[in-house]
């Protein structure tokens, strides 16, 4: 499974990481709903389970993600600042490039 991170979305999501109530803890990523082919994600701090696969970035940030979940093979993460500031994850490999 595959996972990359902007630049600006690993700078904000390590503040958030270097929280000490978040020792320990890492990036997950998740489906918030599907439908067709194609997913909305979600971001969370949390632990991985045994039905997890834990998968390292170039950024240095390690991203959770659930097994065999073939939506999530391949999510994209952002941080933009405009035109409103905040994350976006996307999945451009499974043709989801951002809002519809």
């Amino acid at each position: 499974m595959n996972c990359k991170i902007s630049k600006n979305a690993a700078k904000m999501l390590q503040v958030e990481l270097d929280k000490p109530e978040n020792e320990g803890k890492l990036l997950r990523i998740y489906i918030t709903h599907s439908h067709g082919d194609h997913a909305h994600y979600g971001m969370a701090i949390d632990e991985p389970s045994d039905k997890d696969v834990v998968v390292s970035t170039d950024k240095g940030i390690d991203v959770i993600l659930e097994k065999d979940n073939e939506l999530l093979d391949g999510v994209r993460v952002d941080y933009f600042y405009v035109p409103e500031e905040g994350f976006a994850v996307t999945n451009p490999t499974k043709g989801n490039h951002g809002d519809h």
